[in-house]
This record gives structure tokens, sequence and C-alpha cells, in this order.
């Protein structure tokens, strides 16, 4: 695949809100690759974990740069957990950007919780003032058996260290939680430990994600073997009434995302009320009305 003259290798993902980025590429894959609900690198799109040198991210930043000129106010460095780069390394390529685009407003990367943790705040530091300004990071459950039963590689303990760190480095977080990732058989748990630990961290962005299986997942063998049990568009629903209601946060809340069931969006605390007559409203509808479960391929 070619864009502006840059390269790319395997599937590149990037989150809706970075929809207008430039896209860079810096690693190749995702060095973590156990997720049970993931399919991004699984089945026929398995592609084995590297990080691209910095001197061809360069190259394709500054080939960009020779197409859009001034014109670049955000770029996102896919693909999965760029943060997991050296950082004197990704330091590197986020002052050239930020020296490049005059015009840069923002830098973005994907960094799972552990691999924030193991940066720690000095770090995490270090690459806010070089540039980067927000990370999108997968919490997808406080609960730590279900953060065990999907694989995730962190603990709620890791996700609260993570996102403080990140937070207290000056950059931004924006966090995503998974509604039904614990199945009818966890949900309590996954709702009330998922509370648990946003509050602990208040993150400036709650980013909403309906569980959906996948081809090629191993999570979808639970499914079929009945050892995990989707909820339905009414629980979904009951959940995140749940986690809105009793978030003490001050964070933005957004479901952009084809998984979700319906729109919820607003700023806690001041729109939540706002947010739950939303729910409610939704609530009333007949199930059949909702998007069905079906087998998702990305």
């Amino acid at each position: 695949m070619r864009h502006l003259g840059l390269r790319y290798e395997g599937p590149i993902y990037r989150p809706p809100s970075e929809a207008h980025s430039l896209l860079v590429q810096a690693t190749v894959g995702c060095p973590h690759n156990l997720c049970t609900f993931c399919t991004v690198y699984k089945g026929d799109r398995a592609i084995k974990f590297r990080i691209r040198s910095v001197q061809e991210i360069k190259e394709d930043i500054g080939k960009a740069c020779e197409v859009l000129g001034s014109s670049v106010r955000t770029v996102f460095f896919p693909a999965g957990n760029t943060i997991i780069m050296k950082t004197d390394d990704l330091v590197e390529i986020l002052e050239y950007t930020s020296a490049l685009f005059p015009r840069l407003e923002r830098i973005t990367i994907y960094a799972s919780s552990q691999y924030v943790a193991r940066k720690g705040f000095e770090d995490m530091k270090r690459l806010a003032d070089a540039g980067l300004s927000r990370v999108h990071v997968g919490l997808e459950s406080g609960d730590d058996e279900t953060l065990l039963r999907i694989r995730k590689g962190s603990t709620s303990a890791i996700q609260i260290e993570a996102g403080k760190i990140t937070i207290n480095a000056g950059i931004e977080l924006n966090t995503y939680i998974m509604l039904g990732i614990g199945g009818k058989e966890r949900s309590e748990q996954h709702v009330r430990e998922t509370i648990r630990v946003l509050n602990e961290i208040d993150p400036n962005v709650v980013r909403l994600r309906t569980f959906l299986p996948k081809v090629d997942t191993p999570i979808l063998k639970e499914i079929e073997n009945q050892n995990f049990t989707i909820l339905t568009p009414h629980e979904v629903l009951q959940e995140t009434y749940d986690i809105i209601r009793s978030l003490d946060v001050s964070s933005e809340v957004t479901s952009d995302h084809y998984t979700n069931y319906i729109d919820v969006h607003g700023n806690l605390p001041e729109d939540r009320n706002m947010m739950l007559r939303t729910i409610e409203k939704a609530k009333k509808r007949n199930e059949g009305s909702f998007r069905p479960v079906y087998l998702g391929d990305q």
C-alpha cells in the first residue's frame, strides 16, 4: 500500500478520532497480540511484530511534508503499541515531526497500559516534552478476572498506574472500555471494577466500545463452546447506564464506534443526566430494533 509515497506494511488501523490525521507507520503488528477478542493481526492477517527504523520513519515523515507542506494539523503513528519503541528513538521522530509541521496540533499513538507502566513517568514526560500529546489506551475492563480471561496482559493495578503516569506527564489519555466483554457471566464484576478503575484514573476521554465477536479470535471459540454468553442490547445498555451513573470523573464520554447500539456522549459530571435519559429512552425500544449480533472481520 502506498499513500503520498509513504510505505505501509500489514493492517493499518487508527481510532475514528484520528480520521483526518496523517498516518505514518512506526511499528508493524502488535508486540502483545494475545487479546482473545482482537482479530487485527490474527488469521490471514497475522504478522510478526517489528519496529521500523528511525531512518525509515523520518523518510516517510519527510515525504509527507513535501506533499502536504504546512497543512498537517494532526499525526498518528500506527500500528499496535508504538509506545514500545525505545524512548530515545520515539523522542527523535516526535521532535522531527514537530519541526517539519509548524501548524501541528497533536501527535498520537496507541499505548497499552503494561508498556506505559514500563516506560515510567520520566520517559513519558520526555515523550510529552518532545510532542506526544495524546495516547489511546485499551482499558477494556477493570475486572482482573476478565482481563486475565481475555489475555489483556495487564491488571487493574497496572492500568491505574499507567493512567496516572500518562496524565501526570501531561499527555491526554483516551481510555477505551468494552461493554459486554465480561459476558453475562461477569457483567456485574466488569461494571463495578471498571467504574472503580476509571474513578481512580480520571482519564481525559472515556471511549465506549461494545464487544462484538470477530473471526479468527479465541473468544469466538469460547462463545461456540458456550463458555461465554454475549449480552443482549438491553443488557449492554444497562452496563452503559450503570457505568455512567456511577463515574466520579471529569471526563468526556463518547461512543464513536460502529459496534455501539446507540450514541451516548457528553461531559461528566455536567451531562450525566442527559446521557442517562438517552440510555433510558433506548432501553424502551424493542431489542429487535437494534443491530444484530454478527461476526465481525475487523
